[in-house]
């Protein structure tokens, strides 16, 4: 199996609602008016030399500005619909989402305009139950939960 070419985290609590986990609403127009099936866990490339666990903790930190001390626990691997793979891997913590501080990106937009704006990588972070987060989440990153529920029973 070739190796993955992105690595997140996907955080997870315990709280009065059950497990949550912590999903990012990525930024940007692409995904503005997109909001079941669009929800995702903090990630991006693996940067050459990196190991995957690596680039998860700074990418989460990247895009949610908090650091996470806590070694990740390997979830799984899965396979976007573009083709992108994402090793996925777990951390047991909180935060607080009106804390949320995205780095930014660059794009031409509207298309073909010559207009670079910045949009932020995460534009909302928000905790879900499971069963909420199997709604809202990307399909291809879903079975992350399945992973997640598997290693918290052993």
């Amino acid at each position: 199996m070739a190796a993955p070419t992105s690595a997140g985290v996907l955080l997870y609590r315990h709280s009065a609602r059950g497990l949550e986990v912590l999903l990012i609403h990525p930024g940007g127009p692409f995904w503005r008016r997109r909001r079941p099936g669009s929800w995702m866990i903090p990630k991006g490339e693996i940067e050459p030399g990196e190991a995957p666990a690596e680039a998860a903790l700074r990418e989460f930190e990247e895009e949610t500005g908090a650091r996470l001390d806590s070694v990740p626990l390997r979830l799984c691997e899965v396979r976007q619909s573009g083709g992108k793979r994402v090793a996925a891997f777990a951390v047991e913590g909180d935060f607080d989402t009106a804390a949320l501080d995205s780095n930014l990106f660059t794009l031409e937009w509207p298309p073909k305009s010559g207009q670079m704006k910045q949009f932020p990588e995460a534009e909302e972070a928000r905790w879900f139950t499971l069963p909420e987060a199997r709604v809202e989440m990307l399909a291809s990153q879903r079975p992350m939960l399945d992973a997640l529920e598997t290693q918290l029973k052993d």
